[in-house]
């Protein structure tokens, strides 16, 4: 692996030309351009703002104690990391079998193919956060504190997160097709397993079996997104517990996922 992350730091240049040229190449034909991957996001915030904030009240009223005057804010900000997940493990499947005859001609470590995804929707995030910056201001979140250190470590877990899975889902998916079809599903339960739409106290406090709880703090992005939460509501710092349970698992599927990659590689290279 420390010769994989060598070569791929030796072809750093090609990496950014990929994360430049697909971003392009996204919003070349678009009128709006690159302000869709904040309008998109946005929409999809005010709809789940309506539903729960407005018609049931179930985000805002109940559960998040201090914060229950900016659920807005909250809900834009789960939502701004979580359409950076969806769209990098989304891409990530067909990171290889879209770019075949690229790959192949190419001379460069085929890990920037798929890490290319999640650095090109990372960017992305980044056009979001002003956003997220003026909201805290309106609402009154903003604080410049301790609690702004959550941010890069937020992104830094959710960059390894992201990377691990966009290795392991690439070269799955071209010797097994089922996986981008699986993907979509389960992306769709991720989405709902994940406290973006609202909080974790919410599954803390529900009356279930305690097993199932442990289950749910496992996923990796329970705990990224309580940090994202945190930037804005301290109280929202997720436990010591919970925090390395999500850095141990990122890191376990940064290192599983290169492994795969590399141990694939071959098999993966006859196929394209």
């Amino acid at each position: 692996m420390t010769s994989s992350v060598t070569t791929l730091w030796e072809n750093r240049n090609a990496l950014g030309l990929l994360v430049r040229r697909d971003l392009s190449v996204k919003y070349q034909q678009s009128i709006l351009g690159y302000f869709w991957s904040l309008i998109e996001p946005l929409g999809v915030a005010a709809i789940y703002w309506f539903v729960f904030g407005v018609l049931y009240g179930t985000g805002a009223d109940r559960h998040l104690g201090d914060a229950n005057n900016s659920y807005p804010l909250f809900l834009i900000t789960g939502i701004f990391a979580w359409s950076w997940a969806n769209a990098a493990m989304g891409e990530a499947t067909s990171a290889l079998t879209g770019q075949a005859r690229l790959i192949t001609t190419m001379k460069v470590a085929r890990q920037v193919f798929p890490i290319g995804r999640v650095l090109g929707r990372f960017a992305e995030f980044l056009a979001g956060v002003p956003i997220l910056i003026v909201l805290a201001i309106v609402f009154g979140e903003l604080h410049f504190d301790w609690q702004l250190l959550a941010l890069p470590l937020a992104v830094l877990l959710q960059t390894v997160f992201l990377i691990g899975i966009a290795l392991l889902l690439s070269s799955l998916n071209v010797l097994l097709r089922d996986v981008e079809k699986l993907m979509r599903l389960g992306l769709r339960f991720l989405f709902y397993a994940t406290p973006i739409i609202y909080p974790l106290a919410l599954v803390q406090n529900a009356d279930m079996p305690h097993w199932v709880k442990t289950a749910y703090e496992l996923n990796p992005l329970v705990g990224i997104m309580q940090l994202y939460h945190a930037i804005w509501y301290p109280e929202m710092f997720p436990s010591g517990q919970l925090l390395g349970v999500t850095a141990g698992i990122s890191v376990v599927l940064l290192v599983g996922g290169w492994w795969v990659f590399r141990r694939l590689e071959p098999a993966v290279l006859k196929e394209l």
